[in-house]
């Protein structure tokens, strides 16, 4: 179940009305044609880090892989909370919720035939990487806005 509503940001002007709010197709295509996104995760002392990834939004969940010593990866190993936004600050859109490793075959192999049309030149194969994992974000809760309109489009959607 989704539930889409405004977002709470008082003083900012935001529309009360439901005229004006983004579709979730529109933020799937955004999702689904960037190129670089941001992920922020939480160090185990409590400090936030944040840095740039390559991804896939693909069957409606972000995806994206690291080295199983990285930062991130350590991040997520204490604590699977985790923010992911696009580089936009215009046409913008940011998820939150837990991340999990991806451990089936079948879905890592399918990742790499995505990830590799998306990102040519860089071939990827997940299944069978040495050192990388891969992690899935499923949003709890999507915030998403276009800056020209920013009153009247602003929405947020919560998922159950």
């Amino acid at each position: 179940m989704v539930q889409r509503g405004r977002p709470q940001m008082e003083r900012y002007g935001i529309s009360e009305s439901e005229q004006g709010m983004l579709d979730w197709t529109w933020v799937e295509g955004q999702l689904s044609n960037a190129r670089n996104y941001w992920i922020s995760t939480v160090t185990p002392d409590g400090k936030p880090h944040a840095a740039p990834v390559w991804g896939l939004w693909h069957d409606g969940a972000f995806y994206f892989s690291t080295d199983s010593v990285s930062r991130k990866a350590k991040n997520l190993t204490a604590n699977p909370a985790l923010a992911m936004h696009l580089e936009s600050g215009d046409d913008a859109v940011m998820l939150e919720g837990e991340a999990a490793l991806v451990t089936d075959g079948d879905l890592l192999d399918e990742l790499s035939r995505v990830y590799n049309a998306k990102y040519p030149g860089y071939v990827q194969d997940f299944r069978n990487q040495k050192e990388g994992v891969v992690y899935v974000l499923r949003a709890r809760k999507a915030l998403a806005w276009k800056e020209s309109d920013f009153p009247n489009t602003a929405t947020r959607w919560v998922f159950a």
